[in-house]
């Protein structure tokens, strides 16, 4: 009646044996680690998955924020660029323009344009004609606009009745227009280009011209016999016009009549005739400079001759004192006493 009543296990049922049971409760045991390890890793991969996904998208983004704001700074800087006309200089940092009452009135604006213009060309021509200089008879139209441009903006009714003076001229510290202005013309004064033109510099003076016409003549003659090789006869036919050129340059120096482009002409020219050609005339003035010297050299000599020869020798005369007679008779006369 009292039968004892034995718990029931895992294993309860089981027609096996002890080893049968351990063996089934390891196994799933090791399925259950398993499904947890199965779980755990397609999380972690999942999530980084996710991260990549993210880093990426990220990197992206940012590139084309990049090129989006280069893209932008681009087409600002070619519609800058691009934008023709006065009142059209825009200043990167400046987004909204200054009072009516300050900034310079369109009329100036246009007049400084205009001078800009003229003094561009103005500094090309001078440029290309340094060497050979040229710059007198190639350039004094160009220097003239300037001057008529300046004078405009210097006036007080300079344009359409409206005075540029003081915005172009007084209004900053630097004053470019008028600083660009005088180094401008500084270059046109030392290079003395109204000794060689009109009263009104409408062209080169009759002077000038006919300096230009000897220069040709000579320049043609050294090319004619240079070519043939025969600097002998060069020197000899070429002497004519070239002494023609050489007097004509020595009367304009006396009569303040240079300039630049005279000046550096002959100065190549006999160094042409000189030097390369090795030719060489006497020079008149220096006859009459060499007898002044050698009548100078022999004048003290015909001078100390001249004096020698008519100077009288005088001899000399000896004058007894008439003291000295007197004791002489008076010794005779004591001698006759006694």
């Amino acid at each position: 009646a009292n039968q004892e009543v034995k718990p029931r296990g895992v294993c309860t049922g089981l027609r096996a044996p002890a080893f049968g049971c351990f063996h089934f409760i390891t196994m799933y045991n090791l399925a259950a680690v398993g499904y947890v390890l199965v779980l755990t890793l397609l999380q972690g991969s999942q999530a980084n998955t996710v991260g990549i996904n993210v880093t990426v998208s990220g990197v992206q983004q940012r590139s084309s924020d990049i090129l989006a704001s280069l893209a932008n700074l681009e087409s600002s800087a070619v519609r800058t660029a691009q934008s023709p006309g006065p009142g059209s200089y825009v200043s990167p940092g400046l987004l909204s323009a200054f009072p009516e009452d300050i900034e310079i009135s369109d009329q100036c604006q246009e007049l400084l344009q205009i001078f800009s213009q003229q003094c561009s060309s103005f500094v090309d021509c001078i440029l290309t004609s340094a060497r050979p200089v040229r710059v007198c008879q190639n350039c004094f139209s160009r220097f003239n606009r300037v001057q008529e441009i300046f004078t405009n903006i210097s006036s007080e009714t300079s344009f359409g009745n409206v005075s540029c003076r003081d915005s172009l001229l007084r209004s900053d510290r630097l004053q470019l227009v008028f600083v660009m202005y005088q180094n401008l013309k500084r270059i046109w004064e030392s290079s003395l280009c109204e000794h060689c033109l009109t009263p009104h510099m409408g062209g080169l003076s009759n002077d000038s011209l006919y300096f230009m016409a000897l220069l040709n003549k000579s320049l043609s003659c050294f090319e004619k016999y240079q070519q043939q090789s025969n600097r002998s006869e060069l020197c000899k036919e070429c002497k004519t016009p070239y002494k023609s050129l050489n007097n004509l340059y020595n009367s304009m120096v006396k009569n303040s009549t240079l300039c630049i482009d005279i000046e550096d002409a002959m100065n190549m020219t006999r160094r042409l005739w000189s030097k390369n050609f090795n030719c060489s005339f006497p020079r008149e003035e220096t006859v009459p400079i060499i007898a002044v010297s050698s009548f100078m050299l022999f004048l003290p000599i015909i001078f100390y001759l001249s004096s020698f020869l008519h100077s009288e020798q005088k001899k000399r005369k000896l004058i007894l004192p008439k003291r000295a007679k007197s004791s002489n008779s008076l010794m005779n006369i004591q001698d006759k006493c006694s």
